[in-house]
């Protein structure tokens, strides 16, 4: 081998370290476990919907993974944060999202995806399941797989979000929500080079939710490989509301409920969304016990949110017009939870946990009055098998390039105003994930001596934030 070749190919290998960072991750039991190190992943993430609703923009290039130049400042932020994995919401699948994706890559963060959105026919209509139901609505669907079928950081689809959200609903949905997880599991199967988790993200439903879980999470007829069997099960959960409230502790937050609950759940479970604002500023007191006694059972979970909405008082980092950010104490506060966390003890496989059996479905199964109890389920729509046996026409399939990049060029500020210096991504090798307990400190990387509100600074230029590199493959010689 010559000394140049081996440059090149040296060149190449370092390349292609910085575009895999994180190994794919399979739900074995209760448990998600990474395919290659057998470690379990306890997910310590946010919910991620860069500006909202009007951050997603169908037909116009726009939604939350569309800008790489924000999403590497995103990425910086939540890799000194601890994150390991993000939630979206609603995305475009005709979008190319391969910049954004491969940048969370890098520093080691997954994806729990959701396939639906809020426009017509690209959702579950509780009022009208019939014909929401239709091939147009799992064409959709089936268009989110595609895009992001090829990333080894999507974690799972979430088919439906609160889809169930009173007892009416828990009379008319579940055996839909089994349709469409059979009917994503059965696309997965057929098109994407490795399977994918598909769940379900429940509300916080007292009178529905146990019935919801028992559910989603059987075997119908006992078969082990039931496709419209729910891989996991996601709680948005707030009860657990700050130190001053009376819900501050593990008993009257019903934190202890859940665990009885769920305790021989055969199915990841975790919060989908978390994190009561009705004492401000938020300061997770509710993490150490989330990633405490209750890891036995539940799998993490996702703080809601990262962005500040207008007026919500749910974020983590505020932003402005002049594409400014600013983090907020909760950003701080949350930091210093997840910095007293144990990542090698999270990553510590529970072998009974991994080795539970789903149980085989019965009427038993659900106790609530007026839940669904039929596990008979409705037939794909008309056209819909033969998207799953062929796949859509002309999909857009997403895949990594390689990050060169990692200096943040946005302007951030810290929760006293600070300007933060060096902001950057570290990206990692290709067998880590993120952790809490990095390099940065609670406000950031390094600051600089000025102090000036974020929202009066102007908007700077933007030229060179990222460069990419897309590897082809082949050598010759």
């Amino acid at each position: 081998m010559s000394q140049s070749f081996g440059l090149v190919l040296a060149v190449l290998l370092l390349c292609a370290t910085f575009a895999s960072a994180v190994q794919n991750v399979k739900v074995q039991g209760a448990d998600f476990i990474n395919n290659v190190t057998s470690n379990r992943l306890q997910i310590i993430g946010v919910a991620y919907q860069p500006g909202g609703s009007s951050g997603f923009q169908p037909g116009s290039g726009i939604d939350p993974l569309s800008n790489g130049t924000l999403c590497l400042r995103d990425a910086a932020l939540m890799q000194q944060l601890g994150v390991n994995t993000i939630r979206i919401y609603n995305l475009d699948p005709t979008i190319n999202h391969d910049m954004c994706v491969s940048i969370f890559n890098a520093v080691g963060i997954y994806m729990l995806i959701d396939v639906n959105s809020p426009l017509p026919n690209q959702s579950l209509d509780p009022g009208n399941l019939v014909s929401s139901y239709s091939s147009t609505y799992l064409n959709h669907i089936f268009a989110v797989v595609e895009a992001f079928k090829g990333y080894p950081n999507t974690l799972g689809f979430f088919g439906g979000n609160e889809v169930m959200n009173t007892v009416g609903t828990g009379g008319t949905v579940p055996p839909y929500i089994r349709a469409v997880t059979r009917d994503l599991k059965n696309y997965i199967a057929k098109n994407s080079p490795r399977m994918i988790p598909v769940g379900y993200s429940a509300a916080d439903v007292s009178q529905i939710l146990t019935d919801s879980w028992a559910y989603l999470s059987c075997n119908i007829n006992g078969q082990s490989g039931d496709p419209s069997r729910s891989d996991f099960f996601g709680l948005n959960s707030y009860s657990w509301c700050g130190p001053t409230s009376p819900t501050a502790n593990y008993q009257a937050s019903g934190y202890d409920t859940i665990i009885s609950t769920f305790g021989d759940t055969s199915i990841p479970v975790f919060f989908s969304e978390y994190g009561c604002n009705k004492v401000e500023p938020r300061v997770f007191d509710e993490v150490p016990v989330l990633y405490g006694n209750m890891t036995s059972v539940m799998s993490g979970g996702l703080v809601y949110e990262y962005y500040e909405e207008t007026s919500n008082n749910f974020g983590l980092v505020s932003f402005y017009s002049n594409d400014t950010a600013q983090l907020l104490v909760d950003y701080d506060n949350l930091q210093k939870q997840f910095n007293t966390l144990d990542s090698k003890a999270l990553q510590s496989m529970n072998s009974s946990a991994t080795n539970i059996q789903s149980p085989k479905c019965s009427t038993s199964l659900v106790s609530g009055s007026g839940f669904n109890n039929s596990f008979t389920l409705p037939s794909i729509p008309s056209g819909g098998q033969t998207l799953i046996d062929h796949g859509i026409s002309n999909p857009n399939q997403g895949k990594l390039v390689t990050v060169t990049d990692t200096a943040v060029t946005l302007p951030v500020y810290s929760s006293s105003g600070t300007l933060l210096q060096n902001l950057a991504i570290k990206p990692l090798p290709s067998d880590e994930s993120n952790s809490p307990g990095g390099t940065s400190t609670s406000s950031g990387a390094a600051p600089s001596t000025s102090k000036k509100s974020a929202a009066g600074m102007v908007e700077i230029g933007l030229g060179g934030a990222i460069s990419v590199a897309v590897l082809m493959g082949y050598l010759f010689f």
